[in-house]
């Protein structure tokens, strides 16, 4: 009766058991299968030369699997070699050279990985290299710091922060350093990852097919928040970029409400004016980013959260909630002092 009871027991659990297991190996394939997918994917390119880095990603996978299918041959030929003879007696003289194995475990890696070592680090580099020092092509200087993005455009006083624009179809080169560690600066769908080093310049091109946005970040771990150091490209039509490059180039407004002058004298006392820039104030701090237009941006702290008044709130009363290890510190701020603040910092368009 026990044994049974267990039987029927056990049926109906196995039952509920076995679909889910069933349905695992299929969930992983389509987990993989999607991690390359999204705003970031190097396989979506929108430029010439990220898309022949696709075309170089395509053709190693192709290589790679027609490799790992000949081991996987071998193997399967080898175990039923080995069910059909048995192991080779003492004294035996085994077959050390067989074919298959000095095709596929020599001849073709070798030929595979020095073809590809040639492509990917001789011409590829060339092919999305940027142009020399003294081509005409549009700088923009790009500056990595824990755990942000300075953008200066050379020629204009247009500064700004995490958020790229660049005229669609026009070559622009991108100059990029950093401040203190080691960063790496990556626009997956418009080119290749180039390192920021601090005291050392690398130069990238950018080109842009059409607008649109592209989501970058930075590719080279550089602390605790490295995975919260996104880097966003917008590429306008030349004339609205043109209008944008503008805007920024001119100081602040002055604030046009009692609110918004009560918030510039709390930004001023309260050390906000140590660590960042409004040009046009006597704030010239350098710790943070430049804030002449904030409200311009669409993301506050590298792309973190959306650039509105309930998310800037947060970020200025508790920078640390937000962004664990950012240098930007809590103010002891009143309620009103904080809408006063708020309301000056809105007013920077």
């Amino acid at each position: 009766m026990s044994t049974g009871e267990g039987a029927v027991g056990r049926g109906p659990s196995s039952c509920r058991r076995r679909p889910r297991r069933l349905a695992l190996p299929p969930a992983l394939f389509l987990l993989v299968l999607l991690a390359g997918c999204g705003p970031m994917s190097p396989l979506d390119p929108e430029s010439e030369p990220a898309r022949r880095i696709s075309v170089l990603w395509w053709a190693m996978l192709a290589l790679a699997t027609i490799v790992f299918g000949g081991a996987c041959v071998m193997l399967i030929v080898g175990w039923f070699r080995r069910r059909e003879w048995g192991l080779p007696v003492l004294g035996e003289r085994p077959r050390l050279f067989d074919g298959s194995v000095v095709v596929f475990g020599i001849v073709i890696p070798v030929v595979v990985l020095v073809a590809l070592f040639a492509w990917a680090n001789v011409a590829m580099v060339q092919e999305t290299d940027s142009p020399p020092a003294n081509s005409p092509a549009m700088k923009i200087e790009v500056t990595g710091s824990q755990w942000w993005w300075q953008v200066r455009y050379p020629g204009t006083t247009a500064v700004t922060a995490n958020e790229i624009h660049i005229p669609a179809r026009t070559p622009v080169t991108i100059v990029t350093e950093a401040e203190d560690v080691i960063h790496s600066f990556w626009i997956p769908r418009l080119n290749r990852k180039v390192d920021s080093l601090p005291g050392h310049a690398n130069r990238l091109e950018l080109y842009a097919e059409k607008p649109g946005y592209y989501r970058g970040s930075c590719a080279e771990f550089c602390g605790q928040q490295h995975a919260r150091m996104g880097v966003a490209v917008y590429a306008d039509p030349p004339e609205r970029f043109r209008a944008w490059l503008a805007t920024m180039s001119r100081p602040r407004a002055a604030p046009a409400s009692p609110l918004a002058r009560r918030g510039e004298q709390v930004f001023m006392s309260k050390q906000c004016a140590s660590c960042h820039t409004i040009r046009g104030t006597p704030a010239r701090g350098e710790v943070g980013p430049d804030l002449t237009h904030l409200k311009t941006r669409s993301t506050l702290a590298a792309l973190t959260i959306p650039n509105r008044r309930g998310y800037l709130a947060g970020w200025v009363a508790d920078p640390q909630s937000v962004k664990e290890g950012a240098k930007m510190p809590a103010l002891d701020l009143t309620g009103p002092e904080l809408q006063a603040l708020l309301e000056y910092l809105e007013s920077l368009k």
